[in-house]
Protein backbone atom coordinates (compact mmCIF):
# COMPACT_ATOMS: atom_id res chain seq x y z
CA UNK A 1 0.00 0.00 0.00
CA UNK A 2 1.37 3.60 -0.58
CA UNK A 3 2.71 5.73 1.65
CA UNK A 4 1.57 9.29 2.55
CA UNK A 5 3.42 11.76 4.44
CA UNK A 6 2.28 15.36 5.09
CA UNK A 7 2.23 17.59 8.17
CA UNK A 8 -0.68 17.77 10.09
CA UNK A 9 -1.24 20.57 13.23
CA UNK A 10 2.44 20.91 13.33
CA UNK A 11 3.28 17.51 13.50
CA UNK A 12 4.40 14.98 10.61
CA UNK A 13 2.48 11.94 9.48
CA UNK A 14 2.88 8.96 7.81
CA UNK A 15 -0.22 6.77 6.85
CA UNK A 16 -0.62 3.89 4.58
CA UNK A 17 -3.53 4.07 2.15
CA UNK A 18 -4.41 3.72 -1.42
CA UNK A 19 -3.68 7.39 -2.94
CA UNK A 20 -7.81 7.85 -3.85
CA UNK A 21 -8.58 8.07 -0.45
CA UNK A 22 -10.46 11.41 0.20
CA UNK A 23 -7.93 13.05 2.54
CA UNK A 24 -11.20 14.07 4.84
CA UNK A 25 -11.32 9.94 5.58
CA UNK A 26 -7.24 9.64 6.68
CA UNK A 27 -7.94 12.23 8.97
CA UNK A 28 -11.19 11.10 10.63
CA UNK A 29 -10.79 6.88 10.05
CA UNK A 30 -7.10 6.47 10.16
CA UNK A 31 -5.41 9.71 12.14
CA UNK A 32 -8.09 9.58 14.54
CA UNK A 33 -9.25 13.84 13.74
CA UNK A 34 -12.64 14.09 14.34
CA UNK A 35 -12.82 17.65 13.87
CA UNK A 36 -13.63 18.11 10.12
CA UNK A 37 -17.03 16.48 9.20
CA UNK A 38 -18.60 15.23 6.71
CA UNK A 39 -21.57 16.64 5.72
CA UNK A 40 -22.08 15.83 1.89
CA UNK A 41 -18.01 14.73 0.43
CA UNK A 42 -18.77 16.90 -2.32
CA UNK A 43 -17.01 20.23 -0.90
CA UNK A 44 -20.35 21.90 -1.30
CA UNK A 45 -21.65 21.86 2.63
CA UNK A 46 -18.02 22.91 3.91
CA UNK A 47 -18.28 21.32 7.00
CA UNK A 48 -15.53 19.67 6.96
CA UNK A 49 -13.61 22.80 6.33
CA UNK A 50 -9.76 22.73 7.03
CA UNK A 51 -6.54 24.56 6.08
CA UNK A 52 -3.48 23.58 3.74
CA UNK A 53 -0.71 25.77 3.88
CA UNK A 54 -2.84 28.53 5.81
CA UNK A 55 -5.28 28.80 3.24
CA UNK A 56 -8.96 27.15 3.51
CA UNK A 57 -10.39 23.95 1.47
CA UNK A 58 -12.10 20.93 1.93
CA UNK A 59 -10.24 17.31 2.76
CA UNK A 60 -13.89 15.71 1.10
CA UNK A 61 -12.84 16.97 -1.87
CA UNK A 62 -8.83 15.82 -2.11
CA UNK A 63 -7.43 12.71 -2.49
CA UNK A 64 -4.55 11.75 -0.39
CA UNK A 65 -2.19 11.61 -3.03
CA UNK A 66 -2.59 15.09 -3.83
CA UNK A 67 -0.84 16.36 -0.65
CA UNK A 68 2.63 16.72 -0.68
CA UNK A 69 4.92 16.42 2.35
CA UNK A 70 5.80 19.92 2.72
CA UNK A 71 1.75 20.82 2.82
CA UNK A 72 0.89 21.69 6.45
CA UNK A 73 -2.89 20.57 6.49
CA UNK A 74 -4.25 22.28 10.08
CA UNK A 75 -7.38 21.13 11.45
CA UNK A 76 -9.52 22.58 14.27
CA UNK A 77 -7.63 20.63 16.43
CA UNK A 78 -4.56 22.37 15.75
CA UNK A 79 -5.93 25.52 15.26
CA UNK A 80 -5.16 27.30 19.01
CA UNK A 81 -1.54 26.41 18.44
CA UNK A 82 -1.64 29.05 15.56
CA UNK A 83 -1.29 31.72 18.33
CA UNK A 84 0.32 29.74 20.92
CA UNK A 85 -2.94 29.53 23.17
CA UNK A 86 -5.74 27.46 24.36
CA UNK A 87 -7.94 28.85 22.08
CA UNK A 88 -8.05 30.76 18.98
CA UNK A 89 -9.27 34.21 19.35
CA UNK A 90 -12.37 32.97 16.60
CA UNK A 91 -13.33 29.82 18.76
CA UNK A 92 -13.16 32.43 21.83
CA UNK A 93 -15.44 35.02 19.78
CA UNK A 94 -17.55 31.76 18.91
CA UNK A 95 -17.85 30.93 22.76
CA UNK A 96 -18.05 34.75 23.79
CA UNK A 97 -21.38 34.94 20.80
CA UNK A 98 -22.92 31.80 22.07
CA UNK A 99 -22.92 30.85 18.03
CA UNK A 100 -23.68 26.95 18.23
CA UNK A 101 -26.37 25.21 18.57
CA UNK A 102 -26.15 21.48 17.39
CA UNK A 103 -22.55 23.04 16.50
CA UNK A 104 -21.74 20.45 13.65
CA UNK A 105 -20.95 22.82 11.42
CA UNK A 106 -18.91 25.14 13.54
CA UNK A 107 -14.92 23.76 13.09
CA UNK A 108 -15.73 24.00 9.57
CA UNK A 109 -17.01 27.81 10.03
CA UNK A 110 -14.56 28.71 12.62
CA UNK A 111 -12.24 27.27 10.23
CA UNK A 112 -13.17 29.18 6.96
CA UNK A 113 -13.38 32.54 8.67
CA UNK A 114 -9.83 32.20 10.44
CA UNK A 115 -8.75 31.49 6.73
CA UNK A 116 -10.97 34.46 5.26
CA UNK A 117 -10.07 37.07 8.03
CA UNK A 118 -6.22 35.92 6.81
CA UNK A 119 -6.98 36.62 3.50
CA UNK A 120 -8.29 39.71 4.02
CA UNK A 121 -5.04 41.06 6.06
CA UNK A 122 -3.01 39.68 3.29
CA UNK A 123 -4.64 41.96 0.67
CA UNK A 124 -4.37 44.66 3.36
CA UNK A 125 -7.88 45.48 3.82
CA UNK A 126 -10.31 44.42 6.96
CA UNK A 127 -13.45 41.90 6.44
CA UNK A 128 -16.01 43.53 4.96
CA UNK A 129 -19.92 42.38 3.99
CA UNK A 130 -18.50 40.69 0.43
CA UNK A 131 -16.00 39.15 2.78
CA UNK A 132 -19.15 37.64 4.72
CA UNK A 133 -21.02 36.54 1.67
CA UNK A 134 -17.97 34.49 0.32
CA UNK A 135 -17.95 31.96 3.67
CA UNK A 136 -20.50 29.67 2.12
CA UNK A 137 -20.43 27.15 4.81
CA UNK A 138 -23.64 26.03 5.59
CA UNK A 139 -25.69 25.69 9.09
CA UNK A 140 -28.67 23.84 9.31
CA UNK A 141 -29.70 25.97 12.58
CA UNK A 142 -29.47 29.44 11.02
CA UNK A 143 -27.26 30.58 13.60
CA UNK A 144 -25.78 33.15 10.54
CA UNK A 145 -26.02 36.41 12.42
CA UNK A 146 -24.29 35.26 15.27
CA UNK A 147 -21.66 33.76 13.37
CA UNK A 148 -21.15 36.78 11.51
CA UNK A 149 -21.18 38.92 14.84
CA UNK A 150 -18.40 36.28 16.34
CA UNK A 151 -16.57 36.65 12.89
CA UNK A 152 -16.25 40.50 13.23
CA UNK A 153 -15.14 40.24 16.80
CA UNK A 154 -12.99 37.38 16.60
CA UNK A 155 -10.94 38.93 13.53
CA UNK A 156 -10.38 42.08 15.87
CA UNK A 157 -8.44 39.84 18.44
CA UNK A 158 -5.36 38.19 16.14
Amino acid sequence: MPQHTFILNGAPVTVDVEDDVRLLWVLRDVLGVTGPKYGCGLGVCQACTSHINGKAFNPCSVPVSAVQPTDQVTTIEGLPATVGKDLHPMQEAWLEYDVAQCGYCQPGQIMAAVAKVQQARAAGRELGDADFDEIRNICRCGTYVRIREAIAAGAKNF
